[in-house]
């Protein structure tokens, strides 16, 4: 399935958000959607999705524009994982995660047996068992991440769209987040986007990138062709260096934020 989104523009009571955004993602790839806080980053999501529509262009599943997609085949589609917050539902993780297959169960009806059972494996390929029974407002932000992308992967999707998954986490939920989002795409083919304010977690898993900025310029194509020093400064307004290091026959990619640009 490739998703693509086709020179679409958005305003927000008559002021430019964003401009001529353009970009694909096929099976199995990961894009990263880098940009300071304020430019769009969310509100291109949700109009990449069709939760607010496009002033102009559109967004398009194997060429077939959104709005002519039944909401319940869509929804089978894609899932949203949105920024994880403390929430004040006693939910247990497991009810939480079976939440995901609303798109395919009826109207009225309850969760199968079979619902219950992918929502199970669910949380096992994200290493969440054993909070199954534990209420969602008693985990940490970290495990509710966790929770929430499960949900989604309990939908079988082809497609995987994150809000800022990694933000207001610690380096190691961090870390596990990311792992978690390359294996998805690694290992069950699963597209993938996310959106980020970290140039280097974006180096660490995507295969693309789309750079947004403050003067509603935008660049999409392979991550390490467009996540450089001269357009980060330019989205960014800082001076950076990248740079790569070498450790335990790995390679690992690192964006020092030098000053803020004069």
């Amino acid at each position: 399935m490739t998703f693509s989104v086709h020179h679409a523009s958005f305003a927000y009571r008559q002021t430019p958000v964003l401009k001529d955004i353009c970009f694909f993602v096929e099976p199995g790839q990961i894009l990263a959607v880098l940009g300071p806080s304020g430019v769009g980053k969310t509100t291109l999501l949700k109009c990449m999705m069709g939760l607010i529509k496009w002033d102009s262009g559109s967004s398009q599943i194997d060429g077939i524009p959104i709005p002519q997609i039944h909401y319940r085949e869509f929804w089978k589609k894609i899932a949203y994982v949105p920024q994880a917050k403390n929430t004040v539902f006693s939910y247990s993780v497991e009810e939480m995660v079976v939440m995901g297959r609303s798109a395919h169960i009826g109207s009225f009806k309850q969760p199968s047996a079979s619902d219950h059972e992918l929502a199970r494996q669910a949380m096992d390929e994200v290493g969440i068992s054993h909070l199954k029974h534990r209420p969602c407002s008693e985990i940490s932000g970290g495990e509710l991440q966790m929770v929430l992308i499960a949900r989604a992967l309990s939908a079988q999707p082809s497609i995987l769209v994150l809000d800022e998954p990694e933000s207001n986490l610690d380096f190691k939920n961090q870390l596990v987040i990311l792992d978690t989002i390359e294996s998805l795409a690694c290992e069950k083919n699963i597209s993938c986007v996310f959106n980020t304010h970290y140039p280097a977690h974006a180096l660490k898993i995507a295969t693309h990138a789309l750079v947004l900025t403050r003067d509603k310029y935008s660049l999409f194509g392979p991550a390490r062709e467009v996540i450089n020093e001269d357009n980060m400064r330019r989205a960014f307004e800082v001076n950076v260096h990248i740079n790569e290091v070498k450790i335990n026959q790995k390679r690992y990619t690192s964006v020092l934020a030098l000053s803020v640009e004069d």
